[in-house]
């Protein structure tokens, strides 16, 4: 139905999807509901109709999301993934499309999943910069935005899931682009094989001034807009800063407008994850460990949650401590002892 120089955008309500034209910036709204399609036959295909249908299903929670992950599940956990992660302002978006164009003429079939900021009116991600990514639809990449939704994390069911949704449709590798702020920069690191962290001059010549965590979670680190002056300042302080570290990242410069370094970096991505992939079954294992962990935990707490709300006992200690008879904590204790 759509060619490849369309690229999905915005979800506005379960029916109806923003795509944007590649060459033309146009904006259109289709209607892609649609419940008798076969979704997982389609998404084997690589129908990017299916896939749209799939990832929102997972990202809302629809009744059809388990069923979904369930006859998925067992073909997942073989794609690369890359997180690219940095400030606000670094110029991600068209570094990635730019890389994932090359590395499309590497000869892999790249996807993009881009966490973006939640929009507090309809509760859909923010588009931001995805205009920008739009050119490397036209060599088959995938873009997806979507919603942070407030997460203090990169990690959600939502986005393992979107991931295993792309994987399935024969992407490989999918590249994770963070919000850029917050906690979302960190946790990125524990759902990718590879995490990329994008600063450019106006960060400043002083690495110390970068949020704590940033300097401890990168494969590589880039200095982008390197056309930029303070460009080699900042080279030198990152190499120096960070990259004489135990774990001995990668520094490189790049210039995604003028496209200089963006091949030599696709190539050391690819580089990277043939070293990575001799160690990803054991990675996966673990990541796998901290999803069960997060439903689990989860779930107790919606219980929990449930359980409280109808609670006389949780509504006599409420009150007193309400009344200043007891403090939170000795009431906490006494409600806890029992529900344990």
């Amino acid at each position: 139905m759509f060619s490849k120089h369309w690229a999905l955008f915005e979800k506005t309500d379960s029916n109806f999807w923003y795509f944007i034209h590649s060459s033309t910036t146009r904006f259109i709204v289709y209607s892609l509901s649609d419940s008798s399609m076969d979704i997982v036959g389609e998404l084997k295909k690589g129908n990017r109709r299916a896939i749209a249908r799939a990832i929102s299903i997972v990202e809302n929670n629809e009744k059809e999301a388990k069923s979904i992950v369930k006859k998925i599940f067992k073909n997942s956990g073989k794609a690369m993934k890359i997180g690219i992660t940095g400030p606000a302002g670094a110029g991600k978006s068209t570094l990635i499309n730019r890389t994932s164009m090359e590395l499309n003429k590497l000869g892999y079939k790249t996807a993009v999943l881009a966490i973006d900021p939640t929009s507090h009116i309809t509760g859909g991600a923010i588009l931001g910069d995805r205009v920008r990514m739009t050119e490397s639809t036209d060599s088959g990449t995938y873009i997806r935005s979507m919603a942070s939704r407030g997460s203090t994390g990169a990690i959600s069911t939502s986005l393992r899931n979107s991931i295993r949704i792309l994987e399935y449709a024969g992407f490989n590798p999918i590249i994770i682009e963070s919000v850029g702020a917050g906690q979302t920069e960190v946790d990125i690191e524990k759902v990718v094989d590879i995490t990329v962290v994008v600063f450019n001059p106006n960060t400043g010549d002083n690495i110390q001034t970068i949020k704590a965590g940033l300097t401890e979670i990168g494969d590589i680190y880039l200095i982008n807009k390197s056309d930029l002056p303070g460009s080699n300042q900042l080279f030198d302080s990152v190499r120096d800063f960070i990259g004489m570290s135990e774990k001995n990242p990668i520094v490189m410069m790049t210039s995604a407008k003028s496209n200089k370094g963006v091949t030599d970096f696709a190539k050391k991505l690819q580089e990277l994850m043939k070293v990575k992939q001799k160690t990803k079954t054991k990675e996966e294992e673990s990541r796998l460990d901290s999803e069960l962990r997060d439903i689990v935990l989860n779930n107790v707490k919606t219980k929990v949650s449930t359980m409280l709300d109808s609670s006389k006992s949780y509504t006599a200690y409420l009150k007193k401590v309400r009344s200043k008879k007891i403090d939170p904590f000795e009431a906490a204790d006494k409600i806890s002892k029992g529900i344990v």
